[in-house]
């Protein structure tokens, strides 16, 4: 086994114990896929989920990446690769399996959308979308090999052509828009942060049942913003909702009104 090989294996297997990760074919899939393939060649910006500054790589190998630490897409926007522990945990409730239609709303650079792909299979589908015009661009590159993947340039509020077993939004919002809530299938899952303006709240997962829906906090969350959310009070007012009703138990709703759950 190679250097970077066992580094990949590694990476796997922290990440499996931290976060108790029940799928084997996710972390197969941690440990297979190229981290840098995904990234513009090092020296990197990294830091970990703790740590308020960056620090650079001593060098170019990507033994580097294959840590539980955070890369820097664009440092002055505070944009990053998402935290490796922190989406395999969330990925991994989802419960996605081969043949799933899955909506990845904010790709990125396409890491976790090649880690999706992995999930479902040769005969699933992976719709990618970015709202950054060049990171869409970049993600469809650095994509080419992942055959069952298509990248869009998009927000992921407008058009879902198919219906979804799984959405998987990567930016925060204050409320779930409606139009993911439409493309589920039956028993499809949503997955979505709901945050406030200091990019503070709570990720929500929310199921499709019968003719309504179901939501439950899974856990907290500091996410960059996703294009189009609201600025005001009002939307910190939802999204904090959200936040303390799903966290109480299961919240069953048909609906949204005003972006809060309705029985209409």
């Amino acid at each position: 086994m190679s250097d970077l090989a066992a580094a990949r294996a590694r990476y796997a297997g922290m990440i499996a114990k931290r976060e108790r990760i029940s799928s084997p074919r996710l972390l197969e899939a941690l440990a297979a896929v190229p981290r840098e393939d995904f990234l513009p060649r090092g020296r990197w910006r990294i830091k970990s989920e703790a740590a308020r500054s960056y620090r650079l790589t001593p060098d170019a190998d990507p033994v580097h990446l294959y840590d539980n630490v955070l890369v820097a897409i664009d440092a002055r926007r505070r944009l990053d690769t998402g935290l490796p522990s922190l989406w395999a945990h969330l990925i991994d409730v989802l419960d996605i399996k081969e043949r799933d239609r899955v909506v990845q709303i904010g790709c990125g650079l396409g890491y976790f959308t090649a880690i999706l792909s992995k999930l479902v299979g040769p005969k699933g589908w992976v719709q990618a979308v970015d709202c950054d015009q060049r990171l869409a661009y970049r993600a469809a590159n650095y994509l080419r090999p992942y055959r069952n993947v298509e990248v869009f340039h998009g927000d992921g509020c407008e058009e879902i052509p198919e219906p979804a077993d799984v959405i998987i939004v990567h930016a925060g919002f204050p409320h779930p828009h409606p139009l993911w809530l439409q493309s589920l299938r039956p028993r499809g899952r949503l997955l979505v942060p709901l945050t406030q303006r200091d990019r503070e709240g709570a990720v929500i997962k929310i199921t499709r049942r019968g003719k309504g829906f179901e939501a439950e906090a899974v856990q907290q969350i500091r996410i960059f913003p996703g294009q189009g959310r609201g600025v005001t009070a009002l939307d910190d007012r939802v999204a904090d909702w959200w936040q303390r009703a799903s966290a109480l138990a299961p919240l069953r709703f048909r609906g949204l009104e005003q972006g809060l759950p309705s029985d209409g």
